[in-house]
């Protein structure tokens, strides 16, 4: 029986799917505490050690190198840890990279690139990435992941959207509330404001616009809450539901479980998903009935999409449909 990813995209770019939460991490130690939490969760939530941010000045290329062993560790068991380098105006930004692909590239899932003001600055970078993978022979092309924090990225966000080898969009709240000098009150970088404010809600909008018109994953800002679990929940469950964000951050271990919790699909139509897709690969992809109603493969391709969406967040996945399509 043929699988769904090789009968229902076929000639199409499929979209990715990744885990509903990237998880910042700067210092080995709280790299190594998110592996720990990965190791006991499994693999339902990225972690990205951050060498930007994370790098203290005067010591990028320690901390680069300490990213690449940890990515290269055997703590590492599920090969979703990426890493973010300094923006194009910086310094270090390729040094980073050749550091990380020399070091790590084999085990990267992808690379994050902070700060652009134009698509420009983007394909800068990501040639800059392709050069160094074949520099290294590394036999495959990794993915980018873009954050859009300035006024530039965001008036060019389909541009950067389109360009080849991006596989997300990050919305970086609050260094795009502080690029507005005061017009944004700083209530805009929390809850209520960021999902009401008209700026940030037409940034976001359009950042998950642009992602999802081009085929990848919107992901959004962090919360600045850590220790009011249901407060964490409702602003995931906003972004998802409100604004269309397949994906986000977080900052904290505790932010984590609640993220994924509340981008997971609905359970009822996991279930559904289940018994169309077995039907339907039992028909060999023809159409089918199911409850009365009639499906093809343009819907199966939304039901592949979340049933593969719902595993990858952890959900219970009926025996048989896990067996025929995760096994």
């Amino acid at each position: 029986m043929r699988h769904p990813k090789t009968v229902l995209f076929a000639g199409e770019k499929p979209f990715p799917i990744l885990p509903a939460v990237d998880h910042y991490a700067g210092s080995e130690k709280l790299m190594r505490k998110a592996l720990q939490l990965q190791k006991e969760l499994g693999p339902i939530f990225d972690i990205t050690c951050d060498c930007e941010d994370g790098a203290h000045a005067g010591a990028e290329l320690e901390h680069a190198e300490m990213a690449a062993a940890v990515i290269m560790s055997d703590d590492n068991l599920f090969n979703r840890v990426g890493a973010r380098v300094h923006d194009v105006t910086h310094a270090h930004w390729r040094q980073d990279m050749e550091i990380l692909v020399g070091q790590a590239g084999s085990r990267l899932p992808f690379i994050t690139l902070p700060k652009p003001c134009s698509a420009g600055d983007v394909q800068v970078q990501i040639e800059a990435l392709r050069e160094i993978e074949r520099k290294f022979a590394i036999d495959r092309r990794i993915p980018v992941h873009v954050l859009i924090e300035t006024h530039g990225a965001l008036r060019e966000v389909w541009e950067i959207a389109a360009l080849p080898g991006v596989e997300s969009l990050d919305f970086g709240l609050m260094d795009f509330v502080s690029g507005h000098h005061g017009a944004i009150p700083g209530s805009a970088m929390k809850s209520p404001g960021q999902f009401e404010h008209p700026l940030v809600a037409r940034a976001k909008c359009e950042i998950t616009a642009a992602a999802l018109a081009n085929g990848i994953v919107p992901s959004h800002n962090v919360t600045t809450e850590l220790k009011d679990i249901e407060y964490i929940r409702k602003d995931a469950l906003r972004a998802r539901t409100e604004f269309g964000y397949l994906r986000m951050w977080s900052i904290h271990p505790n932010q984590i479980l609640p993220i994924v919790e509340a981008m997971r699909p609905d359970f009822s139509e996991v279930q559904a998903a289940a018994e169309i897709l077995i039907a339907a690969q039992d028909k060999d992809w023809g159409p089918i009935q199911h409850d009365g109603k009639l499906h093809d493969r343009a819907s199966y391709r939304y039901y592949w999409e979340l049933l593969d969406r719902a595993h990858v967040t952890g959900m219970s996945i009926p025996a048989e449909a896990k067996s025929r399509f995760f096994g």
